[in-house]
């Protein structure tokens, strides 16, 4: 596995396969960014078709054992973002 994409890396890439220039790329992305972060708080989920989708999940408060020390300590339950990958993209990994 290689080292993950930056954000200039996927503007360039994006912006020689699409003639667009990479700072319309860059809003782009931006867009989508921005898009996302409001449908999740709105509606709990966002998908973006063929790739995957955000999902809010709660997680229920635990009790986890310090690696270090081994002592039992409280894990307070939260609200997280997950993200899920299409079953697409998901059968490529299988390969």
């Amino acid at each position: 596995m290689g080292k993950p994409l930056t954000k200039t890396q996927i503007t360039a890439e994006v912006a020689s396969k699409t003639n667009l220039s990479k700072k319309d790329v860059a809003n782009v992305l931006d867009t989508l960014q921005m898009l996302a972060e409001k449908r999740v708080v709105a509606d709990g989920q966002f998908r973006v078709i063929d790739l995957g989708k955000l999902v809010v999940r709660k997680t229920k408060a635990r009790i986890g054992r310090n690696p270090a020390t081994g002592t039992e300590i409280k894990i307070p339950a939260k609200t997280v973002v997950k993200f899920r990958v299409a079953k697409n993209i998901k059968s490529l990994a299988k390969r």
